[in-house]
């Protein structure tokens, strides 16, 4: 997910706490808890401050920092922060850092961008497409509340918040249901598929591939593209070369579910067929080719 979207969740988890007991120091730190556990995951982007870093860069980022063996350790890492800038040992402290990065590697996991999410055990990475990378129905939910919660200035703020989350996590389970129905019945007909979500809504578009041909379509439970857009790969290259010159371009098959492999414009390249926007792939790495 986004950056303001992690923030969010911080925000709102912090908010669902019943704190009409807590004292002015431990609701700081519980706020500087829920928004550093919100975004710690993503503190992996110092990895591409080095050569190597940047080359691994789609593998690094969302990796380890976002498995689930992590979790704790980071859980742990900010309580102890918080213990030395406030001297406090509240348990809740602990639950709610873990509460959150679990929040921010899950619903990465949910994305066509995936994450690491077994690292180191498994460098299976897990995209399952559910979820745009930023989902303003979300954002729209908690919107809702927050108004609700200002008109509403006779209603327990943290009852409202944990409402907002209810309906947050039924619509999550709501769209995660749907994209997988669609991309079962689409794994029943094609050697390899792959989903991702459109900013609509209960709409994905589905991508296929047999052979040489990579088959895109949009789909929902009720509708489905008729006529996919189709993307001739040229499986029979030889990307030695490209990946000599371009080591970048391995690790981009490694961490894609396929990629489409070209010769256009007198270059050599793989891209992700997820990231094709209409002015080209997002995801691309290339050479040269020579006469």
């Amino acid at each position: 997910m986004d950056t303001v979207t992690h923030t969010l969740f911080g925000l709102t988890t912090y908010g669902a706490l019943d704190k009409s007991r807590t004292d002015k120091q431990t609701k700081r730190a519980l706020l500087f808890t829920a928004l550093l556990s919100s975004q710690a995951p993503d503190l992996d982007v110092v990895a591409r401050i080095t050569e190597t870093g940047r080359i691994m860069d789609q593998m690094w980022h969302r990796g380890l920092t976002h498995s689930v063996f992590v979790a704790p350790i980071w859980a742990l890492l900010i309580y102890a922060l918080v213990w030395v800038i406030w001297r406090k040992k509240d348990k809740m402290i602990f639950y709610l850092a873990l509460v959150n990065v679990i929040i921010h590697i899950g619903t990465d996991s949910l994305n066509a961008w995936g994450t690491g999410f077994f690292e180191p055990f498994s460098s299976i990475r897990i995209s399952i497409g559910v979820l745009p990378i930023l989902d303003f129905v979300i954002w729209g939910i908690f919107l809702g509340a927050y108004i609700y919660k200002k008109v509403k200035r006779n209603q327990s703020t943290y009852k409202i918040w944990r409402v907002a989350w209810m309906i947050v996590l039924a619509h999550i389970s709501i769209q995660a249901a749907q994209g997988l129905w669609i991309h079962q019945e689409a794994r029943t007909t094609y050697e390899q598929t792959t989903l991702t979500a459109s900013f609509l809504p209960a709409h994905f578009t589905v991508l296929a591939k047999e052979d040489n041909r990579i088959l895109v379509y949009d789909q929902t439970l009720w509708s489905k593209q008729e006529e996919p857009v189709v993307i001739e790969s040229n499986e029979e290259e030889d990307l030695t070369p490209l990946f000599e010159e371009n080591p970048r371009a391995e690790v981009l098959m490694t961490w894609s579910p396929f990629v489409v492999v070209t010769t256009d414009d007198g270059k050599l390249g793989v891209y992700d067929p997820r990231f094709y926007r209409g002015d080209g792939p997002m995801l691309f790495e290339s050479i040269e080719l020579t006469n």
